[in-house]
């Protein structure tokens, strides 16, 4: 079992930056792989990032530049950091976990939800 906890988001101005934490209720490198999904109005839930328990990470292509994921043992805590916010961020960002070598993310937060003004 592995419970989820998002924090981190909020209502910001275009350009500006968040930085959005997941933490986790047991030691994530036992987590396979930890990932950041983002859920827009009236939009599929789609892929940000993901970071395995040796620190390899991987984004989706409309997601590099502006996203970074990463990871602090000792919280038990995955981070996203995201930069020069644009309006069309704006979505229900949430964190997942695999626990396992293949196969689909298992465990999900309650999401947090980031805000862009223009």
């Amino acid at each position: 079992q592995v419970q989820l906890v998002e924090s981190g988001g909020g209502l910001v101005q275009a350009g500006g930056s968040l930085r959005l934490s997941c933490a986790a209720s047991r030691n994530i490198f036992d987590i396979y792989a930890i990932a950041w999904y983002r859920q827009a109005p009236g939009k599929q839930r789609e892929l940000v990032a993901s970071i395995t328990n040796v620190g390899s990470t991987n984004y989706a292509d409309s997601m590099k530049g502006r996203f970074t994921i990463s990871r602090d043992y000792a919280k038990n805590t995955v981070y996203l950091q995201i930069d020069s916010l644009k309006p069309e961020d704006t979505a229900a960002y949430y964190c997942a976990a695999r626990t396992n070598l293949v196969g689909s993310y298992n465990y999900w937060g309650q999401g947090t939800q980031v805000t862009v003004s223009s």
